[in-house]
């Protein structure tokens, strides 16, 4: 972020959006034949420009790659922001294993949290016939994805494809004329959730993923980008464990999570870092979902400057009121999600600039950035993802319209 104070209200999204059909050929066959990539690389650096300027000419001053560096595996794919870690961490081992679709089931008892499988979440179970229908519309036309486990140490092996989503990224910026941007990197605590065969436990397997992953924030932070470090777990794991663990147990739990985050980013410049925050993108009821209030703790003891959180959707919209009664952190930024990732609907702009007014009246103008709830790629089709990136950014001066008209007057 920049140390001046905006004049108006600053907009960004929450990291993934649609890739072209061009990139999604390209990443298939790069796939079915890992050599082959002639032309691959002059691709995906023309695709990154474009996204920029997409974002650009949208109203989104601090932009991404689209994470276009990340492999997609289709259109339709709730999984790229955690897949793209298995090319670029060694000490992984293939499976046949789709965690998605996985059976197993685990139960966690008082004081032993573990998570069970994706199918077995509560929220899964209770909604069991609506997740089982292919027309159901929460996981349609998803591609099988499968996962690998942890066998030997872990390390980051991905020092060549971060260098070429920095380079892609600051091109594209130099070449739109784009001062600040971001790239989106994985938690330690969801790097974790691999099936672990490994580590002897929970901490030891934390602490080599914080190592691990640490080189990849490294490398962006020294580029000059701004970090976004995607942790969708802190939020999303409470649904996994089953039956509901008591919120002391699981504060427990998570707490391990954030010492572990907080160990990757040690010195390095929080107010560069960005912490995204989620109850995970599929399109489902998420009535198992826990309340923002429960966490805000834990989350706002990671050393990231700016916490990015769902605030668009019906889930999780009215939890704005936590701030009427909280004082925002000194040095603490809020990036509330005011469009949202789980409905076709494009908000209209008043209602944009409606929900970042809420916030900016309860912390301070200067202390929000408006965003997205999640990342559009690979959840709402291109043209409706498009439409909600130029809603955002009109309802953005919409409210900056408002707000700074305001200022002046009380001035």
């Amino acid at each position: 972020m920049s140390s001046q104070t905006p004049d108006h209200i600053l907009t960004t999204h929450a990291g993934s959006l649609p890739r072209t059909p061009e990139l999604l050929a390209a990443n298939a066959a790069k796939e079915n034949n890992p050599e082959d990539v002639a032309g691959f690389t002059e691709l995906l650096s023309t695709a990154v420009v474009d996204v920029v300027q997409r974002q650009r000419n949208a109203g989104i001053d601090i932009p991404n790659d689209g994470e276009y560096g990340h492999t997609m595996s289709s259109s339709v794919d709730y999984g790229a922001w955690w897949n793209y870690s298995f090319a670029r961490l060694g000490g992984l081992e293939a499976t046949t294993v789709d965690r998605w679709a996985e059976a197993e089931v685990r139960r966690s008892s008082p004081g032993n949290i573990v998570l069970t499988s994706f199918p077995d979440r509560r929220d899964r179970q209770r909604f069991a016939e609506a997740y089982a229908d292919p027309a159901s519309g929460i996981l349609t036309n998803r591609k099988s994805t499968t996962q690998p486990k942890v066998v030997a140490p872990l390390t980051y092996t991905g020092h060549d494809l971060v260098a070429s989503d920095i380079e892609n990224l600051t091109s594209a910026l130099a070449q739109t004329g784009t001062d600040q941007g971001f790239l989106a990197a994985l938690s330690p605590a969801s790097c974790a959730r691999l099936a672990n065969d490994f580590y002897a436990s929970d901490e030891e397997y934390l602490y080599a993923a914080a190592d691990a992953m640490r080189e990849e924030y490294k490398a962006i932070l020294d580029a000059g980008l701004t970090l976004q470090i995607d942790d969708p777990s802190l939020a999303e794991s409470w649904d996994q464990v089953n039956p509901e663990p008591s919120l002391e147990d699981y504060l427990k739990f998570i707490q391990l999570r954030v010492e572990a985050t907080n160990y990757a980013l040690r010195d390095l410049p929080a107010d560069k870092i960005r912490l995204h925050v989620c109850w995970g993108s599929w399109h489902g009821p998420h009535t198992t979902d826990i309340a923002f209030a429960d966490i805000l703790d834990s989350v706002l003891q990671i050393n990231a400057g700016m916490i990015s959180f769902e605030a668009g959707n019906v889930r999780h919209e009215h939890e704005w009121r936590i701030w009427e009664n909280r004082a925002l952190p000194e040095g603490k930024i809020l990036i509330p999600g005011v469009v949202s990732h789980a409905t076709n609907v494009v908000e209209h702009p008043d209602l944009v600039a409606d929900r970042i007014e809420r916030f900016a009246n309860l912390v301070g103008r200067e202390n929000v950035i408006a965003s997205t709830d999640c990342g559009l790629g690979g959840r709402v089709h291109p043209q409706i993802a498009a439409a909600k990136l130029e809603a955002l950014g009109e309802g953005a001066r919409i409210a900056t319209n408002r707000l700074f008209e305001k200022s002046s007057t009380v001035l």
